[in-house]
């Protein structure tokens, strides 16, 4: 079993030791921002842990109210512009912690006036030392270059800062996270079988949206630095916009597509993409939609839209993982790249 595999069947286990070992400290934190709550949130990260920010956003601007940008390290770390960040909070996420340009950027905004928080797995890294506060993810040592394990323990410190901030009707009832993502890894052997076909597959497109937008970046990146497939990734309305043009026979498309507000849109996708004979692959628990799709990953069970990234990222990983080792490549070490990638 390579590395990438073994680590994402430990992500219920570092879920729930991070629910156990982290909420009271994200309560209390909380608790200080209430407090002085900030105007605006900056989330500033590279790679995988960028496609959780992403997440990051949508969940915080749909629990708190509170605007969310993404920030760009090179106008901290190139042209070195002073920003207005009184009353913002700035959030740095990193496996190792490590990242140079991300800690030049937190360094700078606490400079500029805001509080810096850092998600990290790395307990003594440098962008623990450096911010006003820590949040950990409990995954362990992550082996594998790819990520798994760190991203979706970065999605549930999100979750975790979204319950304490948020507004209680919107809660997310984030307890059920092991056990849901313990259920999406039975998936495996269907999945195994289901890689055999894509052996020879060398370019496709990876559709989400909302909050599996996120998942859209993250499922191609792992395709991308795993197996060497050339993955471009799209919100369902911006490849409406002239990307869905690329289409053409047979051409395999990957969808997020959990109940919800984005689920009619989805339908509505497939439908189109079937007519120009694309291979649909969907990843729903819709009945439905599953019956149109090419071919379906069906999850175990219907899962509530807000809860749906985490359990909903296995499959995607599990498919890199398994396609890698299909295309006699390792997924643990992919060409050109190593654990922490510097880029300053």
């Amino acid at each position: 079993m390579s590395l990438m595999l073994n680590e994402i069947g430990q992500q219920p286990e570092v879920i729930e030791r991070t629910i156990r070992r982290e909420s009271k400290k994200i309560i209390s934190f909380a608790e200080k921002l209430q407090r002085n709550r900030p105007r605006l949130i900056v989330l500033v990260a590279r790679g995988s842990s960028d496609n959780a920010a992403i997440f990051g956003r949508y969940l915080l601007e749909m629990t708190t109210g509170i605007p969310v940008s993404m920030a760009a390290p090179a106008i901290h770390t190139l042209y070195k512009t002073r920003m207005e960040l009184k009353d913002a909070l700035v959030i740095g996420i990193s496996q190792s912690g490590e990242g140079v340009d991300i800690n030049m950027v937190l360094e700078s905004s606490r400079r500029c006036g805001a509080m810096t928080l850092a998600i990290t797995n790395e307990a003594g890294s440098t962008m623990a030392k450096i911010t006003d506060e820590t949040f950990l993810i409990h995954a362990g040592r992550e082996r594998s270059v790819a990520a798994t394990k760190t991203y979706t323990g970065q999605l549930l410190i999100f979750y975790m800062l979204a319950r304490a901030l948020g507004n209680k009707p919107n809660e997310p009832e984030i307890d059920r996270l092991p056990e849901l993502t313990a259920e999406a890894l039975t998936l495996q052997p269907q999945i195994e079988e289901m890689v055999e076909r894509y052996a020879f597959m060398e370019n496709c497109v990876v559709v989400g949206r909302g909050l599996n937008y996120a998942n859209a970046f993250e499922f191609a990146i792992k395709l991308m630095e795993t197996c060497y497939v050339v993955a471009e990734r799209f919100s369902g309305a911006d490849f409406l916009h002239g990307p869905i043009a690329i289409v053409d026979k047979a051409f395999p498309v990957f969808i997020f597509a959990p109940p919800g507000p984005t689920l009619r849109g989805m339908k509505d996708l497939v439908v189109q993409l079937n007519q120009m004979g694309a291979e649909t692959v969907v990843i729903s628990s819709e009945s439905g939609l599953l019956k149109k799709a090419r071919r379906a990953i069906r999850m175990p069970r219907t899962i509530p839209e807000i809860l749906s990234p985490i359990p909903y990222i296995v499959p995607a990983q599990l498919f890199a993982a398994l396609l890698s080792v299909t295309k006699g490549l390792s997924p643990d070490q992919p060409r050109a790249l190593r654990k922490v990638t510097r880029t300053v």
